[in-house]
């Protein structure tokens, strides 16, 4: 158990992880994360000093009970008058024997990737590459959805041997490095103490087995660089930068899981419509006389041509609201299409029109 010394005042924990008094716990742990990724001594440029600085201050902010009494009392109290030992007043000697608990300490978490497991996925196992590419849309197209067949050059599951590294025909046998358990278990010595970790196994890359005759195509890795066909749902309503994503359709990894693949969509612009959420806009041209007349006009959508009333006077930038033809979203829902009304003012009037309009504003109009 972390011991503190009570005869000594502390240091200012919150400064030294840069927190605030009122940070919360999450805040606590990422500070510390930070540091101990930056100080840890076993990273080139790491500072052992400040790294068993933010740990003491970790220690002590973690816990709920030695954080009240650090705010209190400006210090923690191991009890029955025990002298603390180790740096800065905590007892480390305990710790490569159980003596952190893993809630309060949570070191597996925190200096996972100082001690292998770097760049795999959560199993352990090494992960493939992600891959991204770009496909052009038209606008009708991102609108209502479509498909796509694309051919990828990457690393996928090798087609000589289905994946298994061995040349069809042949047997696998036991890995004599990890005795077909896929990883390797080591021992180290830090100024924690000694730590015991494991890692994939390097000879059968986590397989457990390695090929008695390695196929021709993979050397045995299980893996090849080929094209690779790969079918693009794309679902209706998508926007222009958007991405869709392919869980494991990215690069195969040697005795591990492919990555993922990312679809970036570029929405072409369209002519006639324009998009704001679920609804399209549209516009509808109009002479004077029909904006001041009103009747039925013809307006196309993305569905086809719809009639719209357009009421008498109708003023210049005015919407008309066409239910349900907008952008398909949800379940079957689909949102508007706007119409907004453009009035086209004569540049020259004849002589009889100029008649007309002189009787119009003779009317008050």
């Amino acid at each position: 158990m972390l011991a503190y010394n009570h005869q000594t005042m502390a240091k200012d924990y919150y400064n030294i992880l840069g927190v605030t008094k009122s940070a919360s716990e999450d805040e606590i742990k990422s500070a510390f994360r930070k540091l101990a990724h930056k100080y840890h001594p076993d990273k080139k440029g790491g500072d052992e000093k400040k790294f068993k600085e933010a740990s003491e201050a970790y220690a002590v902010l973690s816990d709920k009970k030695r954080r009240a009494e650090y705010d209190t009392y400006g210090k923690t109290f191991a009890g029955g008058g025990q002298q603390a030992g180790g740096f800065g007043g905590f007892d480390f000697s305990n710790f490569a024997h159980g003596g952190f608990n893993e809630q309060e300490f949570d070191i597996g978490d925190i200096f996972g990737e100082f001690f292998g497991g770097g760049g795999r996925g959560a199993s352990g196992r090494s992960r493939g590459r992600d891959i991204s590419v770009d496909i052009e849309l038209p606008f009708r197209e991102a609108i209502f959805g479509t498909e796509r067949r694309m051919l990828i050059a990457k690393m996928s599951v090798c087609g000589g041997c289905d994946g298994t590294g061995a040349k069809k025909g042949t047997k696998r046998t036991t890995c004599a490095s990890c005795n077909g358990k896929g990883e390797i278990r080591e021992a180290r010595n830090t100024f924690f103490g000694n730590f015991t970790t494991t890692r994939t196994c390097p000879t059968c890359l986590g397989r457990g087995e390695v090929p008695e005759h390695p196929c021709d195509t993979c050397k045995g890795q299980g893996v090849a660089k080929r094209e690779e066909e790969v079918h693009v749902v794309i679902p209706a309503g998508v926007s222009d930068g958007e991405m869709v994503r392919m869980p494991g359709r990215g690069e195969a990894a040697a005795g591990g899981v492919a990555g993922d693949l990312y679809i970036k969509l570029h929405v072409k612009a369209d002519r006639s419509f324009t998009r704001d959420g679920n609804n399209l806009l549209t516009v509808l041209h109009l002479k004077l006389t029909d904006a001041l007349l009103g009747g039925e006009f013809k307006v196309e959508t993305l569905d086809g041509g719809v009639s719209v009333t357009v009421p008498q006077g109708i003023a210049h930038g005015e919407l008309i609201r066409v239910r349900e033809r907008g952008v398909p979203h949800g379940r079957g829902s689909r949102g508007d299409l706007l119409v907004r009304i453009d009035i086209q003012f004569p540049k020259k009037l004849s002589r009889t029109a100029n008649e007309l309009i002189a009787q119009l504003r003779k009317e008050g109009l």
